[in-house]
């Protein structure tokens, strides 16, 4: 891939780049009008999405037999990745490694940075230059806000870029995270998420996956979301001015079971209290904010649920049972759907659709 004129025309200076607005910033991490690194949920248009879908549903497809799962093995065989993923993960871990071994990706991984010359004294991002020159891809999660960015914008002057992909940073955008549940809402409304009321619950001023699936509702016509939360996990602003810019209506709410009769989606999550400075979090009543196998009557029978997970009491086991509990299909779908955004990147998404 050749590198574009508006990478080279961006100012070399962080401190001036950061700040920027991500529209402006979205050439910077494409090539030859596609993708290249993938850090922000704005990224996917809706034609993007739609092509990401297309090739998601051809890898479940082909690989259900050993031919085309020898097929698709051998399209990226000849590509390496790691995943630094210092920051605690089970699911997006597992997800991307088995995305990559899916198209015959090898894997190398760093998940404690106590095993690299970070402890003598390197910095994180001379480390993170080090691994790039073993692979061909980077797939990161690292508690720093900003830090995957900062990684993909220093690689992108090097003479040696790869493509880097963000698996969560700090609180930033997650989204392969946004991907993967919106590729859940297609695959639930057979391909049909327009007019389609949303409803997420719980802590929204710090879970970063609603944060960026909202950015994808601009992709799609009539949606209108409900932001269901204690008052203390508010959605913050610059999501609900995106939304007004956007002419999305949305409406904000404590009343869980007063919205959850029209929803066509819920979308749960935990209390993030591990952004917590002083146990704030412990002071709140997260109750009202459950779903119970009581409020499976209160909900229409095309409505789903779903969950990024992990969760704790925010849904009760006994929901699990019930076919529009989505959250397990969803988790699953994450493989798939990072699959498909890898090929893409690679440029073989074609040899499989």
């Amino acid at each position: 891939m050749q590198r574009t004129q508006e990478m080279t025309s961006v100012q070399p200076d962080w401190e001036n780049f950061y700040p920027r607005p991500v529209s402006d910033k979205i050439p910077f991490f494409s090539r030859d009008g596609r993708v290249y690194d993938c850090l922000f949920a704005q990224q996917f248009s809706r034609d993007l999405l739609t092509l990401l879908f297309r090739t998601a549903d051809a890898l479940r497809d082909v690989t259900q037999k050993k031919d085309g799962a020898d097929h698709v093995g051998s399209l990226l065989s000849d590509k390496r990745a790691m995943l630094y993923f210092v920051q605690p993960s089970t699911r997006t871990f597992m997800s991307f490694l088995n995305a990559c071994h899916i198209l015959g990706v090898r894997t190398s991984e760093i998940r404690d940075t106590s095993t690299s010359s970070e402890v003598k004294g390197e910095t994180p991002e001379d480390t993170v230059r080090t691994f790039s020159s073993y692979v061909d891809m980077i797939i990161m999660r690292h508690p720093t806000p900003g830090f995957v960015e900062k990684t993909a914008w220093l690689m992108n002057r090097t003479g040696r870029p790869v493509p880097i992909l963000s698996g969560g940073s700090g609180k930033d955008q997650h989204p392969t995270q946004a991907l993967l549940d919106v590729y859940t809402l297609h695959r639930s409304f057979n391909g049909d998420i327009d007019d389609k009321h949303i409803v997420m619950v719980g802590d929204l001023k710090r879970g970063r996956t609603v944060r960026s699936l909202s950015y994808l509702m601009k992709n799609y016509k009539k949606i209108k979301l409900s932001f269901v939360s204690p008052a203390e996990f508010r959605m913050e602003a610059d999501i609900l001015e995106f939304l007004k810019r956007h002419n999305i209506p949305f409406q904000e709410t404590e009343d869980f079971k007063g919205v959850m009769k029209t929803a066509d989606a819920i979308y749960m999550t935990r209390i993030q209290d591990e952004h917590d400075k002083a146990g704030e979090s412990k002071s709140v009543d997260y109750s009202p904010f459950y779903f119970r196998k009581e409020n499976l009557r209160d909900i229409k029978d095309t409505c789903v649920i779903m969950h990024p997970l992990p969760r704790r009491h925010e849904i009760e086991v006994s929901v699990d049972d019930d076919p529009r509990a989505v959250f397990w299909r969803q988790e699953r779908n994450g493989m798939w759907a990072r699959a498909a955004l890898m090929a893409y990147i690679f440029g073989v998404d074609g040899k499989i659709r």
